[in-house]
C-alpha cells in the first residue's frame, strides 16, 4: 500500500509539472529559483522529510508570500530539485509560478510529498549543473536567477566523470546565475565555510546556516526572504 501511494504521488508530481511547463511559456517573473535539496547517503529518511517539510513551512509563511509579491511582476518561478549521487537522474517538481496563497499552498503540498529516489554520494556539482540547466531550458524570463543548495556534507569524489562543484560554479558565473548555500551543521561544523569558499558565487550570494535538521525550517524561511525580497530586511551577513 505504501508503494502504491508513493507511486501515485510521483505520477501526480509529473502531471502537475507537465501542466505547469505549458502554462509558463514566455512568462516573466521577478526571480527564477531552484531549491536543490541533498538526499545523499548522509541524509536519513527523517532528515530528508525535515528538509521538504521545512521548505513547505517556509513557503507558507506570510512574510515569504509578501516577498514573492513585492517585485514589479508580483510573482516568482520555483523548481525543487533533489540530488545525491553524481550522474544519477535528478528528481524535480518542475517549474511553478507563485503569485498568491492558493498557489503557494498547492506547491508546498507537492513538495512535502515528494518521494525519495536519490541515494549515494554527495554530488553537489552535478546537482548544481542540473539545476542551472533547468533554468536554461525553461521558457521563463527573469533578470534574477538563483540556485539554492541545501546539504549537510562536502562533495565526494565521483565514481566516473561528472560535473564537479568547481565546474558547476563556472557554469553559474558564465550564465549569470547566483549560487547560495544552506549549510546544515549537524555533522560538519565548518560546512558553512566550505560553502562560502567553494559554492557561493554571483550577485548578492550568501550562505545561511542551520544548526541541525530541526533548525532547517527557520533557516529556510530566512534564506527565502533574503533570496526573494528585492530589498530584504534580513539581508545580513
Amino acid at each position: 500500500m505504501r508503494q502504491f501511494f508513493g507511486a501515485l504521488t510521483a505520477v501526480l508530481i509529473v502531471l502537475a509539472s507537465a501542466a505547469t511547463h505549458t502554462a509558463l511559456a514566455s512568462d516573466e517573473v521577478d526571480l527564477e529559483l531552484v531549491l536543490a535539496v541533498d538526499a545523499s547517503g548522509s541524509v536519513d529518511d527523517a532528515e530528508y522529510r525535515l528538509q521538504l517539510s521545512g521548505i513547505a513551512t517556509a513557503l507558507r509563511d506570510p512574510a515569504v508570500l509578501r516577498a514573492i509579491t513585492a517585485g514589479p511582476n508580483k510573482r516568482i518561478a520555483l523548481n525543487v530539485l533533489i540530488w545525491a549521487e553524481a550522474r544519477r537522474p535528478k528528481d524535480e517538481t518542475g517549474w511553478f509560478i507563485l503569485s498568491d496563497q492558493a498557489e503557494v499552498d498547492r506547491v508546498a503540498a507537492i513538495i512535502a510529498a515528494m518521494p525519495r529516489n536519490q541515494v549515494g554520494g554527495t554530488g553537489i556539482g552535478d546537482g548544481v549543473a542540473n539545476a542551472i540547466r533547468s533554468i536554461d531550458e525553461n521558457a521563463i524570463r527573469s533578470d534574477r536567477r538563483v540556485v539554492d543548495v541545501s546539504g549537510d556534507g562536502r562533495e565526494t569524489p565521483p565514481r566516473q566523470y561528472s560535473t564537479v562543484l568547481s565546474e558547476a560554479r563556472s557554469m553559474a558565473i558564465a550564465r549569470n546565475v547566483t549560487l547560495n548555500g544552506l549549510a546544515i551543521l549537524n555533522e560538519d561544523k565548518e560546512l558553512d565555510d566550505y560553502y562560502r569558499a567553494r559554492l557561493a558565487v554571483g550577485d548578492g550570494s550568501f550562505v545561511e546556516v542551520a544548526e541541525d535538521y530541526d533548525d532547517f525550517a527557520r533557516a529556510m524561511r530566512r534564506k527565502l526572504l533574503r533570496e526573494i525580497d528585492p530589498d530584504p530586511v534580513v539581508g545580513l551577513k
